[in-house]
């Protein structure tokens, strides 16, 4: 299957368990990878045939507006929902980067839905 990937993309989304966590938005990267065919797109070069990356992108970047998560199992999951029926690939998978423990890297989940 064929796949588009939108890798790493910077958001801030008021999630964490704490009150005082989810108080103020912070900085989250998250990994979307979606199956769509291609074959259409690829014989007609046309937009309309394939998934916009561009206007997902962009539905991410706004996603948390005005929505709080204690999650980021619960995001994950709210995301790969939303790309499944706004976008209409045939499966999604979502990781979400979160950077709460400075030992660590980050921490992140990752979860895969399909039609």
């Amino acid at each position: 299957m064929d796949t588009i990937t939108i890798s790493d993309l910077e958001v801030f989304y008021c999630i964490g368990v704490p009150d005082e966590e989810r108080a103020k938005p912070q900085r989250l990267l998250l990994t979307v990878v979606m199956e769509h065919d291609f074959h259409t797109a690829a014989t007609e070069d046309e937009l309309s045939d394939t998934i916009d990356y561009f206007a997902v992108s962009q539905r991410l970047l706004k996603f948390g507006d005005g929505v709080h998560w204690r999650l980021i199992e619960t995001l994950a999951v709210d995301i790969a929902e939303m790309v499944l029926e706004e976008f209409g690939p045939r499966s999604v998978t979502v990781e979400v980067k979160k950077f709460i423990i400075p030992q660590a890297q980050h921490i992140s989940v990752r979860v895969a839905r399909s039609k």
